[in-house]
């Protein structure tokens, strides 16, 4: 196995006809990621077809809506992609930290739709995989493998979930409700850190020929399709902002780790506005910070190592948000005793409150470490940050019952509010954060041997070529070339949509 080349020809005919064969019998055509990328280009016919098909359906048709711009009702689309621009009030920050949410992504309310599709259909059109003998085994912290599975169910093929059985109730919830049946959702020990347990079961899982591992922490179609869309589409997001405001700077890009795929955006955007970099992690379990480990509940963010996809050389800061913050945000943002504080006291806009609800946990750390990167950089009015809510607070019901029942036995009143806005708003300094050097850089990178090159086999001189820019440039070449194979496949299944 070569960990670094991409396929960009058919790599097994026969495995490619009986694709083609299978797609054309359930009338699914795949979109490009030009497509996805600038919804623009989706043809007019397909589009009218959208508008009444469910976004929350397992029809073809919502992978046209794999994208970023989808509007509040998620059926038609908007010129910019919905996001919340934070106010001072809330941040305690003068630069302008922009959120871009991803609960508007179609069947799964989260952006990992997209990972899952990036990860899965330069398979489909290279003839690696066969949707009618293979089985997709999506290894996921709780969002990716929702993704996987709905993309799956809407190809035809069996799609399996791997997660930690200590992961959010309504994660469980919906796979049950998406799944062909119950065993395609395994559950590995742990939570959110235990990462190691989920690539023990893929290799176990491994042995039979018709599983095919979709490993986002080493897929770099989940970098691409966060190079090609989600870059431009925060562009557009920075340039919705700076019309308003033409002397606004892009200061930084920020996202967690996780699989590193989201932080494809940021080399994106490094290069379109020299915006820094910065990485997300946990306090709790600093990998990347302080070499350290533990355990967390800032779930979705991933821990415990480097993932193959993350390009470490182009990382300028990291940055470590305590879970208790995350969870104590969780419950003032999405409670009516927090809400009501915040309008009355802290006298916040009707429209952003009802807005911190398309906030999940790895989302509120992101907004955490945008507050924290702009007081380490000195930033001001004239400054912009930019990142992603991938999920909402909708997948974290039970985990707010269970943080208010651990910490507020009595209930949580108006004093509780004050106090968790003081602390977890107000009170954010720039502690645990690094900004990079070329020695940090190889530190987090030579972290990566241990995970990829002793656990997983990767070749050593696979492991090292990702340390250079002319890597990822040659990476970021494959999609127009993926984009022209999935237009032929889509012509030899007779379904081409027209406009």
């Amino acid at each position: 196995m070569n960990w670094t080349e991409l396929a960009t020809e058919i790599c097994d005919h026969r495995v490619y006809d009986r694709a083609v064969q299978h797609l054309r019998a359930a009338r699914v055509v795949l979109p490009t990621f030009e497509q996805l990328a600038d919804p623009s280009q989706i043809p007019g016919g397909v589009a009218n077809e959208l508008a009444t098909v469910d976004p929350d359906a397992a029809q073809a048709s919502n992978l046209f809506r794999v994208h970023w711009y989808n509007d509040q009702a998620r059926r038609g689309r908007q010129r910019v992609p919905l996001y919340l621009d934070l106010p001072t009030a809330l941040t305690g920050t003068k630069a302008r930290i922009l959120v871009a949410l991803g609960r508007y992504f179609p069947m799964i309310g989260a952006h990992k739709v997209l990972a899952a599709y990036g990860c899965l259909v330069p398979r489909l059109v290279t003839g690696q995989f066969d949707p009618e003998h293979h089985k997709a085994i999506w290894p996921s912290t709780g969002n990716y493998c929702r993704g996987g599975v709905a993309i799956s169910r809407i190809l035809g093929c069996r799609g399996v979930a791997v997660l930690p059985a200590g992961m959010s109730q309504e994660r469980f919830d919906w796979l049950m409700n998406w799944v062909a049946e119950p065993r395609d959702i395994v559950r590995t020990p742990g939570t959110e850190s235990n990462v190691k347990e989920i690539y023990d079961k893929c290799a176990e899982l491994a042995r039979d020929p018709a599983n095919v591992i979709l490993n986002q922490f080493s897929e770099f179609g989940n970098y691409l399709a966060h190079y090609v869309c989600t870059g431009p589409a925060l562009s557009a997001v920075f340039e919705d902002a700076r019309a308003r405001d033409p002397d606004l700077r892009l200061g930084a890009f920020v996202a967690a780790s996780g699989s590193a795929g989201t932080l494809g955006a940021g080399d994106y955007l490094k290069t379109e506005f020299g915006a820094k970099i910065v990485a997300v992690e946990a306090v709790e379990c600093p990998t990347m910070l302080y070499n350290g480990y533990g355990e967390h509940n800032i779930q979705g963010i991933g821990d415990k190592h480097i993932p193959f996809i993350h390009n470490v050389e182009n990382t300028d800061i990291v940055v470590g948000i305590s879970d208790r913050s995350t969870d104590s945000l969780n419950l003032l943002f999405n409670s009516e005793i927090g809400l009501r504080y915040l309008a009355e006291r802290r006298r916040l806009a009707p429209a952003l409150l009802a807005g911190l609800d398309g906030l999940g946990l790895s989302s509120i750390a992101n907004v955490l470490a945008a507050i924290k990167t702009a007081k380490r950089l000195g930033l001001g009015p004239a400054d912009a940050i930019v990142t992603v809510a991938t999920d909402s607070a909708q997948m974290y019901g039970s985990e707010r019952q269970k943080f208010a029942a651990a910490h507020y036995p009595g209930g949580f009143g108006e004093v509780n509010a004050g106090e968790v806005f003081a602390r977890h708003c107000e009170a954010v300094e720039d502690d645990h954060v690094i900004e990079l050097t070329k020695v940090d850089r190889n530190r987090i990178f030579n972290l990566g041997y241990y995970t990829w090159v002793e656990q997983q086999g990767v070749p050593i001189e696979d492991f090292d070529r990702r340390k250079g820019q002319e890597f990822w440039h040659g990476l970021q070449a494959a999609v127009p070339l993926w984009d022209g194979l999935i237009e032929e496949f889509n012509a030899r299944a007779a379904l081409n949509r027209q406009g």
